[in-house]
């Protein structure tokens, strides 16, 4: 049957979240009912929220860094059972049959991904909406299993942050004696760190500011370079494998692709849009350099992920808030006071009203 579900949820782009009841469709015979019990707070729910992006349905209910337990299984559930503790990223279905698909890059997919909140059901066209909620509902290819290692809420993050860092990682293949930096230390950046640092890479944080040093080197940065000091900056030029950048508004590259070792590429996951200013070609013709871009990851290698991030520890660094904290969590999102992601603990959303 279906479920009465409550949430928080924004009806406009100025309109705060609050509460907001509603119904998650009739599970079907290959979904998973999950009982959520933490959300991670990406910036990606607050562009949603805002419409930043246009294309937002409103209401919406964000969350797409998502643990939870499986309340009940549908008759063609194999993966799973009642009890199991799991996870839910950024997408709840595909078409699972195009080029993408097949090479598992389901985030790809070439008729779309379905988003697991601002997004569209593809069985029976009812919008889908996030974790920011009591329950979900999930076909079971798109469930994760949770390591029995990690800490829950700090795994949350792992679900977009650790995914978003994880797959352009594993698909420059990074390993020991890789040079990799990593631009912006916020949410995805600190992800970035713990995890290039696990696989062995040398790794290297760029900062716009100083003060960040013992913070970096504790999640597995070797050293700081201060991007706006040109003699850091050109002390560093021509010796990076793999630059992620995660700063998510527009800023100048050519700083930092100056710093691609001959073959490097700097990959872009934070920022969505035109880039300003433009990125002067000669050396990266010159130096067999690229700029490119990629998003979260697909099913099978977020397990991957998960699943090395039990092996070696890893999770996120939390700041647990109460569901009825989420609008001043936002704000504080924009000033980047976070150090490094929001939980929201969901057994609060029962005492919201």
């Amino acid at each position: 049957m279906p479920q009465a579900t409550r949430g928080y949820a924004a009806t406009s782009p100025t309109s705060p979240l609050g509460l907001f009841h509603f119904v998650r469709r009739d599970p079907r015979d290959n979904d998973v009912v999950i009982d959520v019990l933490y959300s991670g707070v990406c910036h990606s729910d607050l562009h949603t929220v805002r419409n930043d992006w246009g294309g937002t349905v409103y209401p919406t209910v964000p969350g797409h860094e998502i643990v939870g337990r499986v309340t009940a299984i549908g008759s063609a559930v194999t993966r799973f059972q009642v009890g199991d503790t799991v996870g839910v990223g950024c997408m709840v279905d595909s078409c699972q049959h195009c080029g993408a698909c097949a090479k598992g890059w389901e985030q790809y997919c070439e008729k779309g991904m379905t988003g697991t909140y601002n997004s569209t059901d593809r069985v029976d066209g009812s919008a889908t909406q996030g974790g920011y909620s009591e329950h979900i509902v999930v076909r079971q290819e798109f469930v994760l299993k949770i390591p029995q290692t990690l800490d829950l809420k700090a795994a949350a993050p792992l679900l977009c942050a650790g995914i978003t860092t994880w797959s352009p990682l594993r698909h420059w293949k990074v390993g020991p004696g890789s040079k990799v930096a990593v631009v912006g230390l916020g949410g995805l950046g600190h992800m970035a760190l713990k995890l290039a640092k696990a696989l062995g890479a040398q790794v290297t944080l760029f900062s716009r500011s100083a003060g960040k040093e013992a913070d970096a080197q504790r999640l597995g940065a070797d050293r700081v370079v201060i991007s706006t000091d040109k003699a850091q900056m050109k002390a560093v030029r021509g010796q990076f494998d793999l630059i992620i950048d995660t700063v998510p508004y527009a800023h100048d590259l050519n700083p930092y692709t100056a710093t691609l070792a001959t073959g490097g590429t700097l990959v872009l996951v934070g920022f969505l849009g035109m880039q300003e200013p433009a990125v002067n070609t000669t050396s990266l013709v010159l130096g067999r350099k690229s700029v490119a871009g990629s998003v979260i990851g697909g099913i099978a290698e977020t397990q991957e992920m998960l699943d090395f991030c039990g092996q070696h520890g890893i999770t996120a660094d939390v700041e647990m808030l109460a569901m009825q904290d989420i609008n001043t969590a936002y704000e504080r999102m924009l000033r980047s006071d976070v150090k490094y992601r929001f939980v929201i603990d969901m057994q609060s959303l029962k005492s919201a009203t």
